[in-house]
């Protein structure tokens, strides 16, 4: 195995897992990186998730060229991560690769053993089913309780819901969950009338925790009428956010050419005349 340091190493035309291995470890050694030597889990935990991020942008701009260099930046945190466990003893690279491969081993029953399934929903019934067996589940609430709170708000009321939903506790229909939401909103603006009326609002926090538990409860009820129409939250927010951007740029372009800027302190009706006319032009 050629030392990372080598110039042989260093002019190869292709890498494989193994040199990505060596030359991590070289980066956290001694004579590597300070920055790299200085890093451990907590630090770079960040990191993990904007590198996903960025993976999941370069799909959805359909543009491959970026998800292989994303999903390269994904596999270093991975590596990054095993061999800093490495260093202290608690695992390595080939225990996270060992546990993923028995892991998709255990999980698709219908493959490797006596279960059967024929549809995509089927394949992740038995998904969920091994995985309750696996970690000795006995209750929903357990799998509840397994989603992580680091996932965007979003997307974590969305995946509660479909758990819970495994056991029968969903609307029928979506115009359920839209009476719901319609529901939610009219005590969120009961509690935000309460808040107005009070002489200080700032220092009633009983009113204060009202208001955010309602907002958060229609939040919660707008996830479940969009989930149950079969549209994902998080990537309808992130798609209307990415129109926001396009049509403010719109904006100025269509200022500009009237001589005007954006930042020139005009009204509330010019700025809206700007944003109508973008969004024509964007049709």
């Amino acid at each position: 195995m050629l030392d990372p340091r080598d110039k042989e190493f260093q002019e190869q035309d292709r890498f494989d897992t193994q040199d990505l291995l060596e030359l991590m470890a070289f980066l956290r050694s001694e004579d590597g990186c300070p920055w790299d030597r200085a890093q451990d889990h907590e630090s770079i935990q960040e990191n993990m998730l904007e590198e996903a991020y960025e993976a999941v942008d370069a799909i959805q701009c359909r543009d491959d060229a970026k998800l292989c260099e994303e999903l390269g930046d994904v596999l270093m945190q991975v590596v990054f991560h095993a061999q800093l466990a490495a260093e202290r003893g608690a695992f390595d690279y080939s225990d996270v690769v060992s546990g993923i491969s028995k892991k998709l081993i255990s999980r698709h029953t219908h493959l490797f053993g006596d279960d059967c399934a024929l549809t995509a929903e089927e394949g992740l019934d038995t998904w969920t089913k091994n995985k309750k067996l696996e970690r000795n589940y006995d209750k929903t609430s357990q799998m509840l309780t397994d989603v992580p709170r680091s996932m965007p708000a979003l997307m974590r009321a969305a995946k509660l819901q479909k758990r819970a939903a495994k056991i029968g506790f969903d609307w029928p229909s979506a115009q359920g969950a839209r009476a719901k939401m319609q529901e939610e909103l009219a005590e969120l603006e009961q509690e935000l009338a309460r808040r107005e009326e009070s002489e200080v609002p700032s220092a009633d926090k009983e009113v204060e925790r009202a208001v955010q538990a309602e907002a958060g409860d229609l939040l919660f009820a707008v996830v479940n009428y969009l989930r149950l129409n079969k549209i994902e939250p998080e990537s309808a927010l992130s798609g209307c956010s990415e129109s926001f951007i396009r049509r403010f740029q719109s904006m100025e372009e269509i200022a500009a050419e009237e001589g005007q800027d954006l930042d020139s302190g005009l009204s509330l009706e010019e700025l809206d005349s700007f944003w109508d006319e973008a969004k024509r032009r964007e049709r």
